[in-house]
């Protein structure tokens, strides 16, 4: 790949993704977004379902979030992200979810698909499943029953994941062992550095660590370790979670995996000390600086 920056692979999903693609195309023309694989609910969830389609609405977000600046570009982007309204069977369908699975029908691959995309809206990077089929979220949640708040029963799909009311407890996929795409495990071999979050921690950021190929590789990687934490707990699936209960988490599923930086906005840590002992759990050095725009709880990729 021809450009400036080093190379670098970010992983997660749907906005906190984004995010920190709009953020890093700032900073290297070397980037390849890993997107997580899935997603159940709504426009990506009923084309997986009718059509057995990979959902595409995370991998759909990352391609806008890398899209050119120019007229043709932004043009394209702005169609992808577009959703159809009424009440027909193609409301709530992005136009995005739409093309690239006639693309990966097409050409009998997701990757093909997702690069032709990218062409087309004029990419400053790649984007790349996580797996070319889809997984399925599976979690241990407590506290559904109020009258047996420490019974644990099992909730699956992404999408009930992430509103939970309950606890979660711990998280598994299914199958166990997903084939890693094979385009994002070179991408990992050939980075200088791997970026986590910001995202949802159990449906975005942790099913990327819970793939046994995956993992391996970033094991064997000399790359820099990068995890950006939220600016706030988000309802449901991390309601009253603390900074450093994340990094708790990350330890205890993909145990052995350390980082070199840990990046919270300095507002939204309650104690530093605490969190930067978490951190140095995890081999990392903790860096609280500003990244929220001002008063709203969302990142500036500034």
């Amino acid at each position: 790949m021809t450009g400036s920056g080093p190379a670098v692979v970010a992983f997660g999903g749907g906005h906190g993704l984004a995010a920190s693609l709009r953020a890093l195309r700032r900073i290297t023309s070397h980037l390849t977004a890993v997107v997580t694989v899935g997603d159940d609910g709504g426009s990506s969830g009923r084309l997986r379902t009718e059509l057995g389609a990979l959902p595409m609405g995370d991998l759909r977000m990352a391609l806008a979030a890398l899209a050119g600046t120019d007229g043709w570009s932004t043009t394209w982007a702005e169609l992808f992200q577009y959703r159809f309204g009424g009440g027909g069977p193609l409301a709530g369908h992005a136009v995005g979810n739409l093309v690239l699975s006639a693309l990966a029908e097409r050409h009998s691959s997701a990757v093909d698909a997702l690069d032709l995309a990218a062409r087309l809206l004029g990419a400053a990077g790649r984007v790349l499943p996580l797996s070319d089929t889809g997984i399925d979220i599976v979690a241990e949640v407590a506290g559904l029953d109020p009258r047996q708040p420490a019974a644990v029963v099992e909730v699956r799909g992404q999408a009930a994941v992430a509103t939970t009311s309950g606890r979660v407890r711990s998280l598994r996929l299914e199958p166990v062992r997903p084939a890693a795409c094979r385009p994002a495990l070179e991408a990992v071999e050939r980075a200088e550095w791997v970026v986590f979050g910001p995202g949802s921690l159990y449906t975005s950021v942790l099913p990327h660590l819970l793939v046994p190929e995956m993992t391996g590789c970033l094991l064997r990687s000399p790359a820099r370790r990068v995890m950006v934490l939220n600016l706030a707990p988000q309802p449901g699936e991390t309601a009253g979670y603390p900074p450093e209960a994340h990094l708790r988490v990350i330890e205890t599923h993909a145990p052995g995996l350390l980082f070199d930086v840990v990046i919270a906005d300095r507002d939204a840590v309650g104690e530093p000390g605490v969190l930067a002992r978490a951190a140095a759990d995890l081999g990392a050095r903790l860096h609280l600086v500003p990244v929220a725009y001002p008063g709203e709880p969302r990142h500036d990729p500034r």
